[in-house]
């Protein structure tokens, strides 16, 4: 191994052989292997070589503080409570009773599908159940009503994704681990750039209806007994407040410093249950259906974080850290020009790689060099959240594309489906260059939330 990595150093530094590595990485990863497998054989190799087996002996320790980080026990808790809400019908009554609401507005089907995708995002955050589950339900709904395929499509997709950005999520929780932003505040950050994304796509098919009616027509007829006011109230009520008392109970318990994140995950998977029992549709079937998905999804994310662990060890071992660091700092215009690079090349990677790569490879080899710029971490950390959300819906790898066209009809095309995300998609990059632009979007309520809880 010596010899081999003389004659290598020959030709290039170690630092550069590190970035060989980067990038040896992610060709393995556009070639369809496994996420997991590749960043740690690609990183074991590269170290075997320049590094020594030796350097291992501190593996151990790495993956030991992974798997006992008390912050990521949140992970399988929301799983689980998402997973729970999906199976309990949750979402085809949200649909049912908003498309109600609005659906003599004209565009107003697709807006009630984008509020029920922001109440999703609240309370189960997982991408695939609600994409899937919109999908199946709303739809047929859209295409048998009049609306344009390619709008339809892209309002759910768009939608499902609102999970990505809206606490609690997933996203939120490992990017709050791999920056070392406290998750709460994290939270309390992306909450309004969430909140103002699901304006934006309101404001956006609202116009649809004005300037192209045909594309989103108004739904003409309901059923004669949901008309009435006291069965449509009745059903409002029934259908949003449980889900509203969850969210309040899950956020309201982070933001009000009763309980952490991880404690507010464990009341909401409680709360979960509680709510599917009340609405008559918890079973031990679905329990054990809900636990072995949320194993299998908890599994796959803390595979690939051991990977990612082995990966970031040998890269910074190698002092592939230092070199990024060097590259980066000396970009012209200083800190906006590393923004503007950092937000360039997530987004270009979001079109190839999934969520978990991006936030395993690459924000940490960016994070450290953001808080050497001086750069606000909790700031930073929601543009990379709300950048790495449109890695779910831009073509051509993107997963809500994918996961919607398996529930569609056969007669919906992939091509309808990758036309009808773009506006959603620039809608987005607007959104990402607001809260450039504004960053107190993302700082307002942390900071409203520390004086709250006495730090302020």
């Amino acid at each position: 191994m010596e010899f081999i990595a003389d004659l290598l150093l020959e030709f290039l530094e170690m630092e550069t052989w590190a970035l060989m590595m980067f990038g040896a990485a992610v060709a393995a990863l556009l070639l369809g292997y496994p996420v997991a497998f590749t960043l740690g054989a690609v990183a074991m190799v590269f170290g075997a070589i320049f590094l020594g087996l030796e350097f291992f002996e501190l593996l151990p320790l790495r993956i030991w503080g992974v798997m006992t980080n008390f912050t990521l026990l949140a992970v399988p808790l929301f799983v689980y409570m998402g997973v729970i809400l999906q199976k309990s019908g949750l979402a085809e009554e949200l649909l049912e009773t908003m498309g109600l609401l609005f659906g003599r507005v004209r565009g107003g089907l697709a807006v009630s599908i984008v509020l029920v995708g922001a109440l999703l995002a609240a309370t189960t955050g997982v991408v695939g159940a609600t994409v899937v589950t919109m999908g199946v339900i709303a739809l047929p709904a859209l295409l048998n009503h009049g609306y344009r395929t390619s709008l339809a499509t892209g309002t759910i997709a768009a939608s499902g994704t609102l999970g990505q950005i809206i606490p609690p999520s997933i996203v939120l929780i490992l990017l709050g681990d791999v920056m070392g932003v406290p998750v709460g505040q994290l939270f309390a950050g992306a909450l309004v750039p969430g909140l103002v994304l699901v304006a934006l796509f309101i404001v956006y098919l609202l116009f649809v209806g004005v300037v192209r009616p045909a594309d989103a027509p108004v739904v003409q007829r309901l059923h004669r007994d949901e008309e009435e006011a006291n069965g449509l109230a009745r059903r409002v009520l029934s259908s949003l407040l449980p889900p509203l008392i969850l969210v309040l109970a899950v956020l309201g318990s982070i933001f009000f410093g009763v309980a952490s994140p991880t404690e507010s995950a464990a009341v909401g998977a409680v709360g979960a249950m509680i709510l599917a029992a009340t609405h008559g549709r918890l079973s031990l079937a679905k329990i054990k259906d809900a636990t072995r998905e949320t194993t299998r999804m908890t599994s796959m994310v803390f595979l690939i974080l051991i990977g990612a662990t082995t990966f970031g060890l040998v890269f910074r071992g190698m002092g592939g850290d230092l070199l990024m660091e060097e590259l980066l700092i000396e970009l012209p215009g200083g800190e906006w020009g590393f923004i503007a690079v950092s937000m360039a090349v997530i987004f270009v990677l979001g079109f190839f790689l999934d969520f978990l790569e991006i936030c395993f490879i690459v924000v940490p080899i960016l994070a450290p060099i953001a808080e050497l710029m001086g750069i606000d971490l909790l700031w930073f950390a929601v543009l990379i959240a709300l950048n790495l959300q449109t890695s779910f819906v831009t073509p051509p790898f993107g997963f809500s594309l994918f996961y919607l066209k398996a529930a569609a009809p056969p007669e919906v095309r992939i091509a309808q489906i990758y036309r009808g995300i773009i506006p959603f998609v620039f809608i987005q990059i607007v959104a990402l260059a607001g809260i450039i632009y504004f960053p107190e979007i993302a700082t307002w309520l942390p900071g409203v939330m520390d004086e709250m809880q006495g730090f302020g």
